[in-house]
């Protein structure tokens, strides 16, 4: 497994898996940090707790960046939703090192009061704000947003399809959110795109779930995928 050091290592690869053999491959492919979560085809939802707690044992040094979705759809949750996703990063966080979630209010706008629960609920842990940004009418005031509120980290594609497309907008929050927040590309990142999309941006994040059809019929992560991004984004 590859295992950068300190100076070695200028970008950071998050790999996006939705299975154990999809953490398996991950780790294979020399990954150190994962988003888990089940359900890719529905854009992600919550992860069980058993296959956190097996990952979590399997791979004690792995970082595992935990989903809390739960439901397809939008992003606006009822008070039972949120009391459901408070209970999920409730039951997540002996295993995780961080929640990757957020609401939007019905205008478009992030759901401040409903966001500043979760990240409550997380106790202290690095809390995510996932792609739900993408979907907001105000990318600017979504950002400052976050930073007041405390999120370590933002997961967006720049408002586009892919994080390729959305590469201005993307620079722009990276510029803007400095220190106080780090931003991280997301969405259509593969091999051939990765270290353009990181140099276009100015991130020194990035996320992709390295996927390929396997023998099973089923899209999961293939080592060679994230063996193959670590070699595209290293110096």
């Amino acid at each position: 497994m590859f295992m950068a050091s300190e100076k070695q290592k200028k970008y950071t690869l998050e790999v996006c898996t939705a299975s154990l053999n999809s953490v398996m491959h991950a780790v294979a492919g020399g990954a150190e940090r994962v988003e888990l979560c089940s359900a890719l085809s529905l854009d992600g939802l919550t992860p069980s707790v058993g296959l956190l707690a097996t990952i979590r044992k399997m791979y004690p040094q792995l970082k595992i960046h935990v989903l809390v979705r739960p439901r397809e759809g939008n992003f606006v949750y009822t008070e039972e939703e949120l009391r459901v996703m408070e209970r999920d990063i409730e039951a997540a966080l002996p295993y995780a090192d961080a929640i990757v979630s957020g609401a939007l209010d019905a205008q478009g706008n992030i759901d401040v009061a409903a966001t500043r629960r979760l990240m409550a609920a997380s106790q202290g842990k690095p809390f995510t704000f996932h792609r739900a940004f993408d979907v907001c009418n105000d990318a600017q005031k979504a950002l400052n947003q976050l930073m007041e509120m405390g999120c370590a980290r933002l997961l967006t594609s720049g408002l586009k399809p892919t994080a390729e497309e959305g590469s201005a907008l993307i620079r722009k929050l990276v510029e803007r959110a400095g220190n106080r927040l780090i931003v991280m590309p997301g969405g259509g990142v593969n091999p051939d795109n990765a270290r353009c999309i990181l140099e276009a941006t100015g991130a020194k994040e990035i996320h992709s779930s390295a996927s390929s059809l396997h023998d099973n019929g089923l899209k999961e992560t293939s080592a060679t995928i994230v063996r193959s991004l670590l070699e595209n984004i290293r110096i």
